[in-house]
């Protein structure tokens, strides 16, 4: 069936939204941050705009990050910004509106996957289709996942980590844990606050992250400038942190990642693991970018791991291409709703 451009696949992350138009490609890459009005609830801001304003607003204005973890923590907040990003690319068709395309995680509950459909279809869309973010992450690296072969996929986003095996044309073995970019954050500010009395806000610690982060040890390893509030004499502090000690901040979170996927290993068949020993892992989503992740997994598991072309995009531009099976992912809701 030939459908219009205005079908569009949505990456809907705790970090960020990407959104991905039949035709076009991707087409809006914003973070997932609502402003909203305290006194009327009036949409302030949405997306960048939004995210400069975290840790910055007036009293009577709130920047608010409606996904957690994966899935919906604010429904009505999640309504309007995808309302503000579905209008922005579609444009106000009252009569013509969008098939989605919805990416949720692999271990969401059928509650939570229903809330991210429901969100899309009230905030404009004809009609929306549920597609699990290791399948979709599959499609957009360009993984031969309808052959008989075995691939594995670690999806590893802001707010949780999807690790799966995929052969012809489905999920052999998953998992997903609600550890991503963001507890990984988490940790270098708790890391902060204890060694050196200093807080610091979200964004400084994903900073951090970005530019001195790593898995692994590094060939060249690095310093950076850290500035905050000083929690004893409260007033403005730089401290000068290592890119050893943020591994150590993050060495937590990144093990029980590493546990899942050895798990998972552990789990899959013999005849797929063996095509996954010759194929190798494949990391997409944010934290691929984590600088030697992909050593550090390589080494703890024994299999040679790739990194995708487009680590970020690969999960929307798996939605995207799965429009030209809406009638496969509809019947396979339907499945899903009749099993709960």
């Amino acid at each position: 069936m030939l459908r219009l451009a205005r079908d569009i696949g949505i990456d809907l992350g705790t970090a960020n939204v990407l959104v991905y138009a039949r035709k076009r490609g991707i087409v809006l890459r914003e973070p997932s941050v609502v402003a909203i009005s305290r006194t009327n609830n009036k949409l302030i801001a949405v997306g960048e705009e939004a995210r400069q304003m975290i840790g910055r607003t007036p009293g009577n204005i709130v920047a608010i990050q409606p996904m957690r973890e994966g899935v919906i923590a604010d429904y009505t907040v999640t309504e309007k910004m995808l309302e503000h990003f579905i209008h922005k690319i579609c444009g106000n068709r009252r009569f013509f509106k969008p098939q989605v395309v919805v990416c949720v995680p692999s271990g969401v509950t059928s509650v939570e996957r229903r809330a991210v459909l429901d969100a899309a279809r009230a905030a404009g869309a004809k009609d929306a289709y549920p597609i699990e973010e290791p399948m979709a992450a599959a499609i957009g690296a360009g993984l031969p996942i309808t052959g008989p072969e075995g691939n594995m996929v670690i999806d590893m986003g802001g707010g949780t980590t999807d690790i799966a095996v995929i052969s012809l044309g489905g999920i052999v073995v998953s998992d997903s844990l609600r550890i991503g970019g963001n507890k990984l954050d988490e940790a270098i500010a708790r890391h902060i606050k204890r060694e050196y009395s200093l807080m610091i806000g979200d964004r400084t610690s994903e900073e951090i992250k970005i530019k001195v982060g790593s898995a692994h040890k590094l060939e060249t390893e690095m310093v950076i400038e850290v500035k905050g509030r000083d929690m004893i004499a409260g007033l403005p502090k730089t401290v000068v942190v290592s890119s050893e000690e943020v591994r150590e901040a993050m060495a937590e979170p990144i093990a029980q990642i590493l546990e899942r996927v050895k798990h998972v290993l552990e789990n899959t068949p013999p005849e797929l693991a063996a095509d996954i020993v010759g194929r190798g892992l494949w990391l997409t989503g944010g934290g691929a970018l984590l600088r030697e992740f992909d050593t550090l997994l390589s080494l703890e598991t024994g299999i040679p791991v790739q990194i995708a072309d487009d680590p970020l995009s690969c999960v929307a531009i798996g939605a995207g291409k799965a429009l030209d099976q809406l009638d496969v992912l509809a019947d396979h809701f339907n499945e899903v709703t009749r099993t709960y």
